[in-house]
């Protein structure tokens, strides 16, 4: 079976975080040896809704954590039972898949009880009332199965096994002062004995032995309406099994039932369980009408196998998914600094100084003799055009070029109109509100102990924004001091003039606008030429509260 590994791009994705995923992910499923799964870490935004859409392509889909769930694990996938079969039945189904437990459901397919095989053995070692057939339920079939037994009379209208067991080991005169209406006997081949018992009204007779039965027996227990079977185990062993008859619902947990979903998380699962006792726990799909689908043990935690990832689009921590620590990180594809992802042995990294992930991408399926498919091609070359802003970013490579330009002609595609037509959808910004402008394609950064929070909004009408700024200011305020950061930027990016309006709040907003030659005014500065936050504001911002810290030192 292929191992399932997910293609993740940063959080607040943009085009060529969503792109360079689907791509690589087609590009590794090629290789016929993952099961490669494209993934996002939040809303797919105008512009990449744009792409996707152009090119008739499927936005990946959502995944919001990493940590292991009930889900991954690999627990008992047994069916559950109903409440009705034998012990006898329970535990031969135990036996035969190695488990302790079984999930019991209603015939509505709810979870109703739990029984174990320490249930069961109890059972065997408790000692039964003469009644316990009658009271527990049981079946003629039940019997018949767990005693191995052929019908030889099954009335229409059977008898209630409501009466007691009886053992007829004595002599005929003495047969009838035990007997009662609808008792359950159990008797050998003695021709006057069974005749007497059937004669009392007894609701079942099980002759041992597996003897021939007499005719005329036979037409009595018709005319009474007795039960009559035959089995082939001794009366000793007979007696000994008749017990296993009876339901497991008798013998089942019904209160205080633990269970989990699927989408519980492991961690949640490992405190639950350290708090009981149970060895077995049923697992329900809560999107499947609570439908029991197995049983989780806490060998099944011990024994759980990390999820493996492959980031493309970054590598710090903090832009990508939670619970990234618990994963097992195989690759990493990304054009932006080194940072702070961690692993425990060597990996495929390809980190190169060029304008876009979907770049290095195109290069290695080139590199390796693959060609991309047209729609492939078509969302590559739709994310060069964006993170380079059609080569406007200083960022931008020549690199960059050639594989756009050899994109663009697998894809078919007239680049100057689709960029036009993208960059339109892409930075409309109608009816937004400063979160959505804020979450738009934020990254976090952490600069020394700082941690720095710098959003980029695309536009081509600055003007549009200005009735919104003091909204956006309050806004960027209130999640700075909510997350921690010690500066909270906003760069509205004008892409045709070339510029940036930086809005920026917190601690450091006036050293930054000196690090760019400007004053800030009402919490802003423009900034022209400045387009890539990652080439041409992190630095200067680094260096300019590195400097300021080795001075106050």
């Amino acid at each position: 079976m292929k191992e399932t590994v997910y293609i993740i791009g940063h959080k607040n994705p943009d085009s060529d975080s969503i792109c360079s995923a689907i791509a690589y992910a087609e590009y590794k499923n090629g290789n016929g040896d993952v099961n490669a799964i494209p993934v996002r870490l939040g809303p797919v935004n105008r512009e990449t809704k744009f792409i996707l859409d152009y090119f008739g392509v499927e936005p990946p889909m959502l995944l919001e954590t990493v940590k292991l769930s009930v889900e991954d694990l690999d627990f008992d996938k047994i069916a559950p039972v109903s409440p009705d079969i034998s012990l006898r039945m329970a535990l031969e189904i135990m036996k035969k898949n190695n488990l302790n437990s079984l999930p019991v459901i209603e015939e509505n397919e709810q979870l109703c009880g739990i029984v174990t095989i320490s249930d069961i053995i109890s059972s065997y070692i408790d000692v039964w009332d003469n009644g316990i057939l009658g009271k527990s339920g049981t079946t003629i079939d039940n019997i018949i199965d767990t005693l191995s037994a052929e019908a030889i009379v099954i009335p229409k209208n059977m008898k209630p096994l409501q009466g007691k067991i009886l053992v007829l080991a004595m002599e005929p005169k003495t047969v009838v002062e035990y007997l009662e209406e609808n008792d359950v006997v159990i008797c050998g081949n003695r021709k006057d004995v069974q005749k007497i018992a059937i004669e009392n009204n007894i609701s079942l007779m099980i002759v041992t032995g597996n003897v021939k039965m007499d005719e005329d027996i036979i037409n009595i227990a018709e005319e009474k309406g007795v039960t009559l079977i035959t089995t082939p185990h001794d009366t000793f062993t007979t007696s000994r099994l008749i017990t296993q008859s009876i339901p497991i619902s008798q013998v089942m947990t019904r209160e205080n039932l633990v269970t989990f979903a699927l989408d519980d998380l492991v961690d949640n699962v490992k405190e639950k369980m350290s708090q009981t006792r149970y060895r077995s726990y049923p697992v329900i799909d809560d999107n499947n009408n609570n439908r029991v689908v197995g049983l989780i043990s806490r060998y099944h935690l011990i024994s759980s196998m990390k999820k493996k990832v492959i980031l493309v689009d970054h590598n710090e921590r903090s832009q990508s998914v939670d619970g990234l620590e618990e994963c097992e990180i195989l690759e990493i594809i990304d054009h932006h600094r080194i940072a702070d992802v961690y692993t425990g042995y060597p990996i495929y990294f390809r980190n190169e100084p060029v304008g876009s992930t979907s770049t290095i991408i195109a290069s290695i399926m080139f590199e390796n003799g693959r060609r991309p498919s047209k729609k492939i091609a078509g969302v590559l070359a739709a994310a060069i055009i964006s993170d380079t802003l059609l080569f406007k970013s200083p960022t931008s490579t020549n690199t960059d070029r050639i594989m756009l330009e050899r994109l663009a002609r697998i894809a078919d595609l007239n680049v100057e109109e689709f960029a036009m037509e993208m960059f339109k959808a892409g930075t409309s910004l109608v009816d937004k509100t400063p979160e959505q402008l804020l979450n738009q394609d934020l990254k976090v950064f952490k600069i020394n102990e700082n941690k720095i929070g710098i959003a980029q909004v695309y536009t081509m009408d600055l003007e549009s924004l200005k009735d919104l700024k003091q909204e956006l200011i309050s806004t960027m305020e209130e999640r700075r001091n909510s997350q921690g950061y010690s500066t909270f930027i906003l760069m509205l990016t004008d892409i045709f003039n070339e510029a940036s309006e930086m809005v920026v709040v917190g601690e450091y907003k006036e050293l930054i606008a000196n690090a760019f030659g400007k004053t800030i005014v009402n919490n802003s500065f423009y900034a022209p030429g400045v387009l890539s936050r990652k080439k041409q504001v992190v630095p200067p911002i680094t260096m300019a509260i590195t400097n300021r810290e080795e001075i106050q030192i």
